[in-house]
């Protein structure tokens, strides 16, 4: 199944050229790539799926649906956190 996770933006950076960020998923934090948002900063709530940012939510869709895939088990590709 292919899920979007939502997460909150803590840190933007750039790699060669390339907009990535550091987002917390509920206590685990990993590397996402940022260039399909653009405007997304510190403190917003992104969609991630594979690696990549989707799109931005707002905080109430974002608990939401992290509610929702946590109680469907959905989490559970997140992994170990990133160092």
């Amino acid at each position: 199944m292919c899920l979007g996770v939502p997460g909150r933006l803590v840190e933007v950076s750039q790699d060669e050229g390339i907009r990535f960020g550091r987002v917390e998923f509920g206590g685990i934090t990993k590397r996402v790539c940022l260039e399909y948002v653009p405007h997304a900063a510190p403190g917003d709530f992104v969609l991630v799926h594979v690696g990549f940012a989707l799109t931005t939510l707002d905080e109430a869709q974002a608990a939401r649906t992290f509610e929702l895939l946590a109680q469907l088990g959905g989490l559970d590709e997140l992994g170990e956190p990133e160092p």
